[in-house]
């Protein structure tokens, strides 16, 4: 049933036997935070179908079963009927294809219509109880690949992955202008600037950020077609540094770019990558560019 507890289960094996149930889940990454929720928000901790503490002694042989408590959507957060374009679900995550000009998660400009508000209305109507947990951001008007966690616990292993540089993204760009170099680096802080909420910009006493660019094309001298891994994620990172190196994205009238020709940024989350902790291997999804996208390079690269 959909809107059962989400449940993990293992065998202890020769190594565990001795071990205390606490040591033994803290070595499958469920967290101290995890295991306070499991003991007072509904949750269990069980051993060969008998419910035990985390003081429990493992022998071999012994049946694991750990039962994390039913989520509840985060307060404010309402479920709305939103078509959402999923590429790939199973019991534990989502990947899924955003269109440009809609928020990941409801800000003050625009509290309606977000991805999260889409998620919550997806798991109302197939029964999940479990609130928005978004391991990947896009901004508002950046499309593409977004990886979602179905459960707290499968949000706490894919974050830990993301920081430790294991979720892979690559982009497609448009910008302006063409490279005198076909690939490069761009090592340069980001913070705030200091007289704006969201601009961000170059500045030294900025967080580290590392871009790295490969250009595919150039089309027409008009723009150049551009792949791009982050080597970290800052806000607007892919934004501020094309910018600062004198290749804005098109449409990105925030940092300078041309609206001439596209009424948005010109960039496209096109591919992910990540292990999966639970099918235990190594997927990767893409997503074609949209149709915005696709035009302006059927009517300038040929």
């Amino acid at each position: 049933m959909a809107s059962s507890r989400f449940t993990l289960q293992w065998k202890a094996g020769a190594s565990d036997s001795g071990k205390l149930m606490r040591e033994f889940l803290k070595e499958k990454e469920i967290s101290s935070t995890a295991l306070t929720d499991i003991k007072f928000k509904g949750g269990s901790i069980e051993a060969n179908g008998l419910e035990v503490t985390v003081r429990y002694v493992l022998s071999e042989g012994d049946l694991i079963s750990v039962a994390f408590p039913l989520e509840e959507p985060s307060e404010g957060l309402n479920g709305e009927d939103i078509p959402l374009v999923i590429l790939y679900e199973d019991d534990y995550l989502i990947v899924l294809n955003k269109p440009a000009a809609m928020n990941t998660i409801p800000s003050r400009e625009h509290p309606y219509g977000s991805l999260a508000n889409g998620l919550v209305g997806y798991y109302e109507k197939t029964g999940l109880k479990a609130t928005s947990h978004i391991v990947t951001r896009l901004d508002r008007d950046t499309s593409g690949l977004v990886l979602v966690a179905k459960h707290r616990h499968v949000h706490h292993l894919l974050s830990k992955q993301q920081k430790s540089g294991g979720v892979k993204r690559e982009y497609e760009a448009f910008v302006e202008g063409e490279f005198t170099e076909e690939s490069g680096t761009i090592e340069q802080p980001i913070g705030r600037k200091a007289d704006s909420i969201i601009e961000r910009e170059v500045r030294p006493d900025g967080q580290y950020a590392c871009t790295q660019y490969q250009v595919t094309g150039v089309c027409r001298g008009l723009f150049s077609r551009v792949r791009l891994r982050l080597e970290t994620g800052r806000t607007h990172q892919i934004r501020v540094h094309l910018a600062y190196i004198g290749h804005p994205l098109l449409g990105d009238d925030l940092y300078g770019g041309d609206v001439s020709l596209i009424q948005r940024q010109a960039l496209h989350c096109r591919w992910v990558s990540f292990y999966h902790p639970f099918l235990q291997k190594q997927v990767s999804f893409e997503a074609p560019l949209p149709r915005d996208m696709a035009a302006l390079l059927k009517e300038y690269c040929h």
